[in-house]
């Protein structure tokens, strides 16, 4: 007999993944599956993909309280987290895939999302720097969000190195509708994204704190970055190019050596070949970040371009990710770094 995992949050799109995911891993099965107004209605009828849960039913997420199972992820929105944590017994191992427990300051939290703070948990980024170890040793993991890990990933290694400066970062990201959540708005209509690219929540996006709280975690010193969000007419994917200042006598060769050392050996980072630059499509249903950088001499900065899936290594992989540190089961189970095409 596996572990088991129950999911909170599960009828959504972070919560659909994670089912498909959970499917073909092969130390965990799935345990209660818990959704808010679509308890009482078949998997099958929100995710018609996963013909294998075909008469599982959805509970209401009050069915959780008390849960004796291995691990729960919570899929839930931001603010909705902090409650059902709380319901949860002590020794259960949680992975919260919203932003609940990912700032660690309480003012920040309160002025980006608004309500109470439900305190902070580890961060789950297993490729910073002394990460993994803590996440295993955790019974309560923030997984980070998908620009951050975008963000995070690309420019880290750089920022350690000191090959460019901590002021002045400056990111514009692009990502597919999914990102915004299930929920039925007027401006993710089909007819309104297809064709078009907008700029949303310019100068204000509530993922540029947790952007700058995991930097200057790795560097224990004041970033400043600008942080540009579009929305682009795709389901899923993140393409984030990230720019900041040389310092002196810094070139190319020495921003992809930072790379390699950064991520040697690590499962699902990939630094790309010379010249070939990273795409969204590549990246579709894997967990794995792609990543591409060059110095731009001319402008005297360096440019990382990194390509997610918003929903896998950007929200559901990375919990699972996580999860499987914490349970002490191999890392890479139940995921891959490859991606679908076409």
């Amino acid at each position: 007999m596996g572990m088991t995992a129950a999911v909170a949050g599960a009828s959504g799109y972070a919560g659909g993944e994670l089912l498909r995911l959970l499917l073909g891993h092969p130390d965990i099965e799935i345990g209660p599956l818990a959704a808010g107004s679509s308890a009482g209605l078949d998997v099958t009828d929100i995710h018609p993909h996963l013909p294998d849960l075909a008469g599982r039913v959805f509970v209401d997420t009050s069915a959780l309280a008390g849960i004796d199972v291995d691990i729960v992820f919570l899929a839930l929105p931001h603010g909705a987290s902090g409650a059902v944590a709380q319901a949860l017994p002590d020794g259960v191992r949680v992975v919260d895939l919203g932003a609940d427990h990912r700032l660690a300051d309480a003012d920040t939290w309160r002025r980006v999302y608004g309500g109470d703070h439900a305190g902070a948990w580890t961060y789950g980024m297993p490729e910073l720097p002394g990460a993994r170890e803590a996440i295993r040793a955790s019974t309560r993991v923030a997984a980070p969000g998908c620009y951050p890990t975008s963000v995070t990933l690309a420019l880290a290694p750089l920022l350690t190195a000191g090959l460019v400066a901590t002021e002045d970062l400056v990111v514009v990201a692009a990502s597919g509708t999914s990102g915004a959540g299930r929920s039925l708005r007027a401006n993710l209509l089909g007819s309104e994204v297809m064709n078009d690219l907008t700029a949303y929540k310019v100068g204000n996006h509530q993922h540029r704190p947790e952007i700058l709280q995991a930097l200057r975690g790795v560097l224990d010193a004041p970033v400043s970055m600008s942080f540009t969000t579009v929305l682009a007419p795709m389901p899923r994917g993140i393409l984030a190019t990230c720019t900041a200042r040389l310092r002196p006598g810094v070139g190319g060769d020495e921003l992809r050596d930072a790379l390699h050392a950064a991520y040697a050996g690590e499962p699902f980072v990939r630094v790309l070949p010379p010249g070939r630059w990273p795409h969204t499509a590549a990246t579709l249903g894997g967990n794995a970040v792609h990543l591409q950088v060059t110095a731009d001499d001319e402008a005297g900065r360096a440019v990382v371009v990194a390509a997610v899936d918003n929903l896998c290594k950007g929200a559901a992989g990375q919990a699972l990710q996580c999860a499987n540190l914490m349970l002490g089961l191999a890392e890479t189970a139940g995921l891959t770094a490859q991606g679908v095409a076409p």
